[in-house]
């Protein structure tokens, strides 16, 4: 068998026997796993108490709030993902993941490079040995192949640590578009929520100036006492103050959600309506499957399988490296025989690197790589124990809010009645108008807490869904294999 022939075989014995070297990748348990060593529950805790059971078909989708039922809300909602620039950033940095898997699958293909060259050389007829030769040329077009025999898996291991860094900045992406959504859709209902008091607030001045105009009547006929009148006058311009206030309120949530779908504040506005919105009824689904719709928990948990990787590739670097090279080309002295059979040259060899001494540099690194590893543990578990909290809180929230909701509208009845009954008092002469001021207060405060219990049910609406991952699945995570594929599509690079 010829060198060459020799060589070739050799290296590929080499890479047939190659084993990986590092743990296996298991998926750590979370603290919920932990505390429950039979099945979790069949229900978060909160959930049963305010919420009736729904079928399987009612379950969220991505385009979540559709659920809410207001036409403005969707065509706002569908700008976000194509005008938003914090979620083009979280876009580009999934991009930048993708290449940089491409640019590390290429590490198993070999290096071919040429550097062709024309030179001419004018020797010394002085030198040394002289010939009557004065000139000589050479022609050179080398081509060079190096190529690293994957022998322990380090390659294999940066490759598989890439795309799981790609499905976790895909995941990341996931979970900037589901905050966005769901902080557009927190400031449409503060916005509107803000129309309903500046409304609630504007009908309220009016029917004050109509009750000053009376009792300035009353005082005018001898009927009341001019104290009557001047605490008339400051209800009424205590009420103005609030209703100029709501409008600054209104102002930045408009500006708010110009942002969110990518317009300067100056060039957007939203026409006044009404709070007509009822919180939906929201699937909570089963604890069990809370870990498999949330993207923030799917990026922690691909960042554990990376660091993982990291592990094995710390420790592929105590054992030795296999390069394979060869060179070869055409060398002539002239055009004319530049290309002839005499003129190729070739050199094949394989070299073998091992380092024998680093002062503890590599030791250093395995155990950098397997504290990076615990703390995207530690991290995973953590965002698991969050995610809980987040829909337990807000399924407890909604519970509460429900409840107060019921009470306040019965507060608000009973307002109204008080300060009815408090005017007819006065007018008939049988109370003072200090009784009508503050049922008139009481009923006004009652009212905008009926509003801002409204918004406060639809913002937890909100959190509920953000908190159960909006729709998405773990299946919606792009595989390993699938974004190198995207990769390869993308054209040459």
């Amino acid at each position: 068998m010829t060198p060459p022939r020799l060589l070739l075989a050799l290296t590929a014995m080499l890479m047939l026997a190659g084993c990986k070297v590092g743990p296996d990748y298991v998926k750590p348990d979370t603290p919920i796993t932990d505390t429950y060593k039979e099945p979790p529950p069949d229900a978060f805790k909160d959930a049963g108490t305010w919420n009736q059971a729904v079928p399987a078909d009612a379950a969220l989708r991505s385009n979540w709030w559709e659920m809410f039922g207001d036409k403005q809300l969707n065509a706002l909602e569908q700008q976000v993902d194509t005008a938003n620039q914090t979620l083009k950033q979280a876009e580009a940095r999934f991009r930048q993941a993708r290449a940089q898997l491409g640019y590390n699958m290429a590490a198993r293909m070999p290096t071919l490079s040429t550097g062709p060259g024309i030179a001419s050389l004018r020797d010394s007829l002085n030198r040394p040995y002289a010939t009557s030769t004065h000139t000589t040329g050479d022609l050179i077009l080398p081509f060079d192949l190096n190529y690293e025999v994957d022998l322990w898996g380090r390659i294999g291991r940066t490759i598989t640590a890439s795309g799981e860094e790609a499905q976790a900045t895909n995941a990341d992406l996931q979970t900037a578009s589901l905050s966005l959504h769901a902080e557009l859709a927190i400031d449409y209902f503060g916005l509107r929520a803000a129309d309903a008091q500046q409304k609630l607030l504007d009908d309220t001045v009016t029917a004050y100036g109509e009750a000053l105009r009376v009792t300035q009547n009353r005082v005018n006929g001898g009927a009341a006492p001019e104290s009557d009148a001047a605490q008339a006058q400051t209800q009424l311009q205590t009420t103005q103050v609030e209703a100029t206030d709501i409008a600054a309120q209104r102002a930045q949530f408009e500006h708010a959600i110009a942002v969110l779908i990518g317009k300067p504040p100056a060039a957007f506005s939203l026409a006044p309506a009404p709070l007509a919105i009822a919180p939906p009824v929201i699937p909570a689904g089963l604890p069990s499957e809370l870990l498999e719709r949330r993207p923030d928990i799917a990026a922690a948990e691909r960042r554990v399988a990376e660091a993982n990787e990291e592990i094995g590739i710390a420790k592929a670097a105590y054992y030795p490296s296999l390069i394979f090279d060869a060179q070869s080309g055409f060398e002539g002295h002239s055009f004319a025989t530049w290309f002839n059979w005499p003129s190729l040259f070739w050199a094949v060899g394989l070299s073998m690197g091992e380092t024998l001494f680093d002062g503890g540099r590599r030791r250093a690194a395995s155990d950098q790589a397997r504290a990076a590893y615990d703390e995207t543990v530690a991290n995973y578990r953590q965002t698991t124990l969050t995610a809980f909290q987040e829909v337990e809180d807000n399924l407890s929230t909604l519970r509460v809010l429900d409840r107060e909701a019921e009470q306040q509208d019965e507060a608000t009845v009973s307002a109204r009645r008080s300060e009815e009954l408090a005017n007819n008092r006065y007018i008939g002469g049988r109370d003072t108008y200090l009784q009508v001021v503050t049922t008139q207060t009481a009923a006004l405060q009652n009212e905008r807490n009926a509003t801002d219990i409204k918004r406060r049910r639809l913002d937890a609406s909100v959190l509920l869904i953000k908190a159960l991952g909006g729709g998405w699945k773990a299946g919606d995570l792009p595989t390993i294999d699938s974004l190198k594929k995207a990769d390869d599509s993308d054209g040459p690079h």
